[in-house]
């Protein structure tokens, strides 16, 4: 399910995975375009890290970045 969330915001995403795995290029995050399997082979690439330790360190992310999106998505209230 967190997944889904990274996915659908793969834009904005992309630039957090970025700055927390800075061996990631552009072109490699185009590539993943929020795979999350494709992600987890890149950064064993990357970082020479056996699968359980890219999958540990996504879940991680994938935590993270869930817990920080807004939660409140109430419109706000026109000015009329």
């Amino acid at each position: 399910m967190n997944w889904d969330i990274i996915e659908g915001k793969w834009k904005q995403a992309a630039g957090v995975v970025k700055t927390k795995w800075g061996k990631l290029t552009d072109d490699d995050l185009k590539t993943v375009a929020g795979k999350r399997d494709q992600l987890i082979g890149k950064l064993q690439e990357k970082y020479g890290w056996v699968k359980e330790e890219a999958e540990k360190q996504l879940a991680d992310f994938e935590r993270d970045f869930v817990e920080y999106q807004p939660t409140n998505l109430e419109p706000v209230p026109s000015r009329r």
